[in-house]
């Protein structure tokens, strides 16, 4: 007999606390306790219930796993990247998870990469992933870098998923490899032109990267070079293109400082070169010219909302700016990349990204540089450009990168005398995709406000009244997957996943709402959708729907929506404001106790992040604005009528080692709508050995995408 598995029902001990007037009672504050075998068995019981509800998929998971599969080249090869005498590349294995480094010797300066390598004498492995992560449920590189003179190679790894990796280092000429390690590193990590010293960054207990150390090669004490005391800034580092310098970064989210070291002299003290200036955002770029003069490049957003770029000559004392790339509103500059005879801007404008190439002068730079540029578009609309791996300062040719939805990625060698492009390497897709199949484009919904949100869309061709002309109207509603995020200015940008596939050609839209709060649009956007402007996101996302049901793209019943992380608070949010427009909503690993979260100054990232979503501890308008969407404190009981309020259909995802957002955040939220009304349909899956990137082997991640996209479809109507 078969009979309904029941959700498990968390044990409820009321906590209150009082800030600004207010008394909070918070049911499940006791989840955050993960000593507490409570919890254990709490999410364990919620693993257990999600996997019975969720059953009868299992044969649709295996066929989408396999499916995947089927549309990726297992054995493949990345571009090999020239550095010095060496092309370095990645290979991937059929039924390896993990990818294997390797390189092998280079030829004449201008030696096309080779393409398809023999895996002969010549081939030296660097790393080879996987069989590092043997033993091991999560494996993760966090650093992988070939010192200059590339005889010695760091690494850092992380088998929990917390984003605390172990620095260690090996020789590359086959030597016994130093016995020294260092613990609790992050991300930044740059050799010093003697290929013995490094400096490396470490954590502190809110996992913020506040510390830059000196680390010799054979020598047991490091040197600590910087501390970053100001808990809403942390620490980076980097060695420039043209090895001259060392840059140390200090930022917060709107703040930057930098600092720089001879890369030759790296135990001398580091100088500050562009002090922080409350408010105002810089990247520094150090540029040495064939000729040998050195200039500064600083891409800054002082009285330039989307950024201007001055220059310096490098020399005694301050450096001495002058303007040089205006401020251009609408035209957000992102990025920087300088080279000996050309420095490149990665540019934003009308929601998509381009690359601009300014040609340099023999001993400066040009008066005019945009009358003396270049620009790269992508081919296909709405798609990306994007400027590729070219490490070294002395160049012809670029490598760039371009992909829409409906474009696999390719790698293209740019020309930068005659601006023309050559396809180097294009993704391969079996199975038989074929682009024309396809139909990607953009169209704009109207939020409340009046301001247009634009979307990207894709799907098979024969979705359209007219399959055979331009005209993109529908044949009739569709099954279609929404996906948002919306914060941290990062943007959404279109590109294509193979892994989609399973979508499209079960006949599923597949839409990206380009929501305030992201990067899309320039800055402007994004200040228009944080801190107390955040409500906008929501009403964005809630109009792109409302949108594509107007113009009968899908309907409500046909209709789910995604995101990860703060867009899995975009999901929580419009769940509560607006889940109405939806048949299921997928919110991962989702930033849903907000307010909680924001309130605890001792949690990894708080305090970083008031500049984002604003201080509710010492701003009462703060506190009000969060208070007014965090999902977890706006679970909807009653409807208007006095009926018990009825959600779509959720799947909330987790990780109990996650460290930007609590394991406890999405276990609270599932309790929270569980006790609004028995009869909302919510299923928690918490992966109990990773953290907030989810599973580490490709197999591993890809049947993760299997499971949700499994349930998508099923919720979608669209399984069969």
């Amino acid at each position: 007999m078969h009979t309904t598995p029941t959700p498990p029902r968390p044990k409820r001990i009321e906590t209150t606390s009082t800030i600004h007037g207010e008394t909070r009672v918070d049911p499940y504050a006791w989840m955050r306790d993960r000593e507490d075998p409570d919890v254990t068995a709490y999410l364990t019981a919620e693993n257990a219930y999600t996997e019975a509800r969720l059953a009868h998929l299992a044969p649709l998971r295996e066929q989408l796993f396999q499916e995947f599969r089927s549309h990726i080249v297992e054995t493949d090869l990345s571009v090999p990247v020239r550095r010095g005498p060496w092309w370095y590349y990645t290979r991937t294995v059929e039924g390896s998870s993990y990818p294997i480094h390797c390189r092998r010797p280079a030829g004449a300066a201008d030696e096309q990469p080779p393409l398809d390598p023999p895996h002969d004498e010549l081939e030296q492995i660097l790393y080879d992933e996987n069989v590092e992560a043997q033993g091991h449920d999560f494996f993760e590189v966090g650093i992988l870098s070939v010192s200059p003179d590339h005889n010695t190679l760091a690494i850092a790894t992380d088998t929990v998923g917390n984003e605390r990796y172990t620095l260690s280092f090996r020789h590359l000429d086959g030597s016994p490899a130093p016995a020294e390690s260092v613990a609790n590193v992050s991300y930044g990590f740059c050799w010093a032109n003697d290929s013995a010293t490094c400096l490396y960054t470490t954590v502190d207990d809110a996992w913020r990267p506040h510390q830059i150390w000196r680390h010799h090669l054979g020598q047991e004490q490091d040197v600590l070079v910087i501390q970053e005391d100001d808990q809403a800034f942390g620490v980076s580092v980097g060695r420039s293109r043209d090895d001259a310098i060392i840059s140390i970064g200090v930022s917060s989210s709107v703040t930057s400082e930098t600092l720089v070291l001879d890369a030759n002299a790296p135990s001398e003290p580091a100088v500050v070169v562009a002090p922080r200036v409350t408010g105002v955002e810089h990247g520094l770029e150090h540029l040495t010219l064939a000729s040998g003069a050195r200039w500064w490049l600083k891409v800054h957003n002082e009285e330039a909302q989307d950024f201007r770029i001055d220059i310096a000559p490098v020399g005694e004392g301050d450096p001495q700016w002058s303007p040089w790339v205006p401020h251009r509103p609408g035209t957000r500059i992102e990025g920087i990349d300088a080279f000996e005879r050309y420095v490149v801007i990665s540019e934003r404008e009308a929601g998509e990204t381009l690359i601009r190439v300014i040609a340099l002068e023999e001993d400066g730079l040009p008066a005019n540089p945009l009358e003396q540029s270049f620009v790269v578009t992508t081919q296909d609309r709405p798609g990306s450009t994007w400027l590729g791996a070219n490490p070294e300062s002395a160049v012809t040719s670029l490598r760039i990168g371009q992909t829409s939805m409906i474009s696999p990625s390719a790698v293209l060698s740019l020309d930068l005398a005659t601006q023309a492009t050559t396809l180097i390497k294009q993704q391969v897709v079996p199975g038989g995709y074929n682009q024309n199949d396809y139909v990607c484009y953009r169209t704009w919904a109207s939020a409340p406000d009046n301001t247009l949100v634009p979307v990207s869309v894709v799907h098979r061709r024969s979705l359209l009244a007219d399959p055979d002309g331009d005209d993109l109207r529908p044949k009739q509603p569709a099954p279609c997957l929404l996906y948002g995020y919306g914060a941290y200015e990062i943007s959404m940008d279109p590109g294509f996943s193979a892994m989609r596939l399973g979508l499209l050609d079960r006949g599923v839209v597949y839409a990206i709402a380009h929501v305030r709060g992201g990067g899309e649009m320039g800055r402007a956007w994004y200040d228009d959708g944080h801190l107390l402007n955040k409500h906008h996101s929501f009403s964005d996302f809630i109009a792109c729907a409302d949108h594509l049901i107007a113009k009968g793209i899908t309907t409500a019943a046909q209709l789910c929506g995604e995101g990860r992380s703060a867009g899995g608070l975009l999901m929580g949010a419009v769940a509560n404001q607006g889940g109405d427009r939806f048949a299921g909503i997928l919110a991962g690993v989702p930033f849903v106790d907000a307010l909680n979260s924001m309130l605890d100054p001792s949690l990894p990232l708080t305090v970083g992040e008031y500049d984002e979503w604003g201080n509710p501890t010492d701003d009462e308008a703060a506190y009000r604005a969060i208070r007014s969407y965090s999902p977890y404190d706006n679970v909807i009981e009653f409807d208007a009528d006095g009926s018990a309020h009825r959600y779509p259909a959720m799947l909330i995802t987790g990780g109990l080692n996650d460290t930007r957002v609590g394991y406890w955040e999405p276990a609270k939220f599932a309790a929270r709508l569980r006790d609004a009304n028995e009869a909302n349909d919510v299923l928690l899956r918490m992966e109990m050995g990773t953290g907030h990137g989810g599973p580490s082997g490709r197999y591993d991640s890809w049947r993760e995408e299997a499971f949700t996209m499994a349930w998508l479809l099923d919720v979608l109507g669209a399984a069969s």
